[in-house]
């Protein structure tokens, strides 16, 4: 809201006001001093604001790039070779390489979490009670579908799941190292489990 300037005052005002100063008397202990009465400055008419030019511009020009770095997870694959080594190195090497041949097998392809899950812990359970170190664990590598909601779906649940598992109790207390399998026992569909001296 604009605020009103104040309009000054015209002729019979000031006459007015006048008469009423030469009667008025000042309170005791105060000097008397001229009230002046100064005329208001008219003022200039406000001129336009000057219109400035702008010139030609394109969306986005003066911004930064923002780079689309996404913070994808790392393949399954690619998490268990960052898993520290708990095991020889050079049996490491020559079962990475499929130099060893598993001992047992089970293959969970095409069950369903809940049965796969029971089955690996009975696999698990009793190939350390026999004494084996080297089981392979065959998951599948996953159907891809066509899913386009807006939560992606990872392929291959159960190859997602099976590490996860291993890691946990009771089989984490069984389980000294978890890799990937070679191509000629399954590759990226397969897990090598080397399991703990009973």
């Amino acid at each position: 809201m604009k605020r009103r300037s104040p309009r000054g005052l015209n002729p019979e005002e000031k006459d007015l006001w006048e008469r009423v100063a030469r009667t008025a008397r000042p309170l005791e202990g105060r000097d008397m001093k001229p009230v002046l009465i100064v005329p208001k400055a008219k003022k200039k008419p406000a001129r336009a604001p000057e219109r400035k030019t702008i010139s030609p511009f394109e969306l986005g020009s003066a911004g930064t790039a923002v780079s689309q770095n996404h913070r994808l997870a790392p393949s399954v694959g690619a998490s268990l070779d960052t898993a520290p080594l708990r095991m020889d190195q050079k049996t490491f090497g020559r079962m990475k390489r499929g130099k060893t041949k598993p001992e047992a097998r089970i293959d969970l392809h095409g069950m369903r979490l809940s049965e796969a899950h029971g089955a690996l812990n009975a696999f698990i359970h009793t190939s350390h009670a026999r004494g084996r170190r080297l089981v392979l664990v065959i998951t599948g590598k996953g159907r891809v579908t066509n899913d386009d909601g807006p939560i992606p779906v990872r392929a291959g649940v159960l190859r997602h799941q099976v590490p996860d598992w291993l890691s946990r109790p009771p089989l984490g207390a069984l389980v000294l190292q978890v890799s990937e399998a070679h191509q000629r026992h399954g590759g990226g569909g397969a897990y090598y489990v080397y399991l703990r001296r009973t």
